[in-house]
């Protein structure tokens, strides 16, 4: 079994964040060290993403009216990453009356243009689907067996239903190395796949227009 370091450079601990200027795209770290953001909306890159989001004692809240991300600037190979996050129930932040829906993605390449969205691995969010792998702009993974066609899009189904009410927290964990990836949601796995065509990116936090906050961001690097 390869050895879990963490590598404080890349460790996102946000849940010990007090409130974020507005002036500066960096999120400090408990550790002391900043993690760096930039949003992206509608064409228009956001070297300060709090300019589009927020983030308030260690709380990043995506809503408004222009569907997005927020991007790390930062690349990861194989890792560990947890994080929580929740559905914002809040009436003033509310849009909409269709399905809630965002996402995680990882193993964004650096060569991928801003675009919504880019090539990547989504941790699918959506109310009824939370945990499918969907698989955009060609990126391919063999899932039970079986290689997922390319495609601009591709959804494939997770294991079991996990997510809580919308309002409440609930807990993501993804381990990827060498191509393999696992999708954990609760402490349950949700799906797994192997040979991904795509094994080292950055991290990208959808806003598709249902507001979402997360929390307690943290990556590990797997050695």
């Amino acid at each position: 079994m390869k050895k879990l370091s963490i590598v404080p450079a890349f460790a996102l601990f946000l849940f010990a964040c007090g409130p974020v200027s507005r002036s500066t795209s960096r999120a400090a770290a408990n550790t002391g060290t900043p993690v760096e953001w930039y949003a992206y909306a509608k064409d228009k890159r956001y070297d300060n993403p709090w300019e589009l989001y927020t983030i308030t004692n260690g709380v990043i809240r995506l809503f408004g009216d222009k569907t997005g991300y927020l991007m790390s600037r930062q690349s990861y190979g194989d890792f560990e990453l947890t994080l929580d996050y929740r559905w914002n129930t809040g009436k003033e932040y509310q849009r909409g009356t269709g399905k809630k829906n965002s996402g995680v993605m990882y193993n964004v390449p650096d060569t991928a243009r801003d675009m919504l969205w880019p090539a990547g691995i989504q941790f699918q969010i959506k109310e009824g689907a939370t945990g499918d792998f969907i698989l955009l702009e060609q990126v391919t993974m063999e899932v039970r067996g079986e290689t997922q066609a390319p495609g601009k899009s591709v959804a494939v189904p997770r294991l079991s239903e996990q997510e809580k009410p919308a309002g409440e927290w609930n807990t993501i964990r993804i381990i990827h190395q060498q191509g393999h990836c696992m999708q954990y949601l609760n402490g349950v796995l949700v799906n797994e796949g192997t040979k991904a065509s795509t094994q080292k990116g950055r991290l990208l936090l959808q806003y598709e227009g249902s507001p979402i906050d997360f929390r307690n961001i943290q990556m590990r690097t797997l050695q």
